[in-house]
């Protein structure tokens, strides 16, 4: 797949020579929904760079209970952090909507990281992108309320798949959320209620992004300028940002949005 040809972002910003570096060891799979790329405790074995679908890394606790603390689409990656040194994975990799993806087995993407700045570069800015979604996360879990917090899920996934209608069970949403699945019933009818969402029994969920962004927390739109802010660096890139629910367009943020 040449480098024009990829919907992964951080695959599309390398220049050509250090995307050539990659080429003959990535591998095209697909993203099967529910599938699990790699678990907790167990060794990262790919670096995995969707083109389409989205996926959500989970902390899965000792009494049984999950959460989801990042969303990774077209935009990111999946067990990138490998390049740190050999360490099993710290959260479980979970398909949420199918798509595709390149992969590279972990050790030759660790030999060709130490051969180029552009993809240390890379891993840098994917780092940063993702110490965002764990920060504000974290903050958003312990300050805001479960409906924001599953108008803001919604719409991080809605960003990845481009399309209004997600694949998501309520027990889906109960692990992502970390709540019981008897909550999210009633957000959902809540939801339904105001007309931010629509969904049926054989697990989609169709939203209206404008009303979904009203019921949502601050975090969703934070996270997002955050993001283009670290892309806005790079001009050339294979997809133009998602705008916003308002039309506007994400891009460098004017100011203090930190």
């Amino acid at each position: 797949m040449s480098r024009r040809g990829t919907g992964n972002r951080l695959l599309a910003a390398l220049p050509t020579l250090d995307h050539d570096l990659l080429e003959p060891e990535l591998e095209l799979v697909a993203l099967d929904q529910d599938a699990v790329l790699s678990r907790a405790g167990d060794d990262i074995e790919y670096v995995v760079f969707p083109h389409s679908g989205a996926i959500t890394l989970m902390i899965d606790m000792a009494d049984g209970h999950t959460v989801a603390t990042a969303a990774i689409g077209r935009e990111g990656a999946v067990g990138m952090l490998s390049v740190l040194g050999p360490s099993p994975s710290a959260t479980t990799a979970v398909v949420r909507a199918a798509g595709t993806a390149s992969r590279i087995p972990a050790s030759r993407f660790y030999g060709v990281f130490n051969r180029s700045p552009a993809i240390r570069r890379m891993v840098q800015n994917h780092i940063k992108a993702m110490l965002i979604q764990f920060q504000l996360g974290l903050a958003c879990n312990a300050l805001h309320p479960v409906e924001m917090r599953m108008a803001r899920w919604l719409l991080q996934l809605r960003d990845r798949v481009d399309q209004d209608v997600l694949p998501l069970t309520q027990h889906a949403l109960s692990q992502m959320l970390g709540v019981r699945r008897t909550t999210v019933t009633l957000v959902m009818r809540n939801l339904r209620a105001r007309g931010a969402i629509r969904s049926d029994r054989r697990g989609l969920i169709e939203i209206d992004r404008v009303r979904l962004a009203a019921v949502a927390c601050e975090c969703h739109r934070v996270m997002r300028l955050e993001v283009e802010e670290i892309f806005s660096a790079n001009s050339d890139q294979s997809r133009a940002p998602i705008p916003f629910e308002d039309g506007r367009t994400p891009g460098r943020k004017s100011g203090g949005v930190r």
